[in-house]
């Protein structure tokens, strides 16, 4: 072993810390894909959540410098092919291994930009908000799991997008207290008057049907990708579901979560269909 594969070693190591750190979700979703695919999948994670991290919880600091420098940071590790930041050291080997395109780094950066200076968004706005957020971060992971296959990836593309959207716009309802607390405000539907049942329903609606077209898409992904997308599919609606059954005042109120008892639930229930082939 070389000293860069030794690095190499411990970067991906630093990045499937931060996942599990972070998110029990997707870190068990991980460990359901076949083991090709987990490393590269830890690293696009890990170097999302550090993104996400700088424009969402470091309040003493100056985000905007951290984010320019880790913008700079990740643009030169991917043309030098290293960073002596272990998580960028992971994202760009990735990268550059599966030739995921600059252009859907830059989306994602773009929003994360937004989420220094932006409070509302139109219709128009959010929807290029998520693409940068989340959907962009679904076609990295597509890239991987198709492995080069260019008609396999434009195939799964919509569905990887509509997966990407639907799990954002969870996420947004189940943060919905914290982003008000930053003025953040992610939903049109709730600029004249707040959250309301009625509304709450409107986008209810709409996040059910990305699932529905996210699942069609999840069914004709490669076998050694699909069960662990499933899971992070299944943990997911599970938890709109919650969101969908609790009041609106309920949403302002706390922040809904799904125990860890119910997800081992879901994941045994996700094995047994993937075993049969009922995917």
């Amino acid at each position: 072993m070389t000293s860069k594969q030794l690095f190499d070693k411990v970067s991906i190591r630093t990045s499937r810390m931060t996942t599990r750190a972070y998110s029990t979700s997707f870190s068990l979703g991980i460990l359901c894909l076949n083991k090709e695919f987990r490393d590269p999948i830890y690293a696009i994670y890990g170097w999302v959540r550090f993104a996400d991290e700088i424009v969402d919880t470091f309040h003493d600091y100056d985000k905007k410098t951290l984010l320019d420098r880790f913008t700079k940071e990740t643009y030169q590790s991917i043309q030098e092919g290293i960073s002596l930041n272990p998580i960028l050291n992971s994202f760009q080997h990735t990268v550059n291994t599966y030739n995921i395109e600059k252009e859907l780094t830059d989306t994602f950066l773009r929003s994360m930009e937004w989420d220094l200076s932006r409070k509302e968004y139109d219709e128009q706005g959010i929807k290029e908000y998520i693409v940068g957020s989340a959907e962009v971060v679904g076609l990295m992971t597509l890239r991987v799991f198709c492995k080069g296959n260019e008609e396999q990836y434009q195939q799964l593309k919509p569905a990887a997008m509509s997966l990407g959207s639907a799990f954002q716009k969870v996420n947004f309802l189940r943060d919905i207290k914290a982003d008000f607390s930053m003025g953040r405000l992610y939903f049109p539907e709730l600029a004249n008057g707040g959250l309301t049942n009625e509304n709450k329903q409107l986008i209810e609606d709409k996040i059910q049907q990305e699932f529905d077209e996210a699942l069609t898409g999840i069914k004709q992904l490669p076998r050694g990708a699909r069960f662990g997308v499933y899971v992070a599919y299944v943990y997911y609606l599970a938890l709109f579901n919650k969101i969908k059954s609790a009041p609106f005042e309920s949403v302002l109120e706390k922040r809904i979560r799904v125990r860890n008892r119910h997800k081992i639930r879901l994941l045994a229930y996700s094995y047994v269909k993937h075993q049969l082939n009922l995917l």
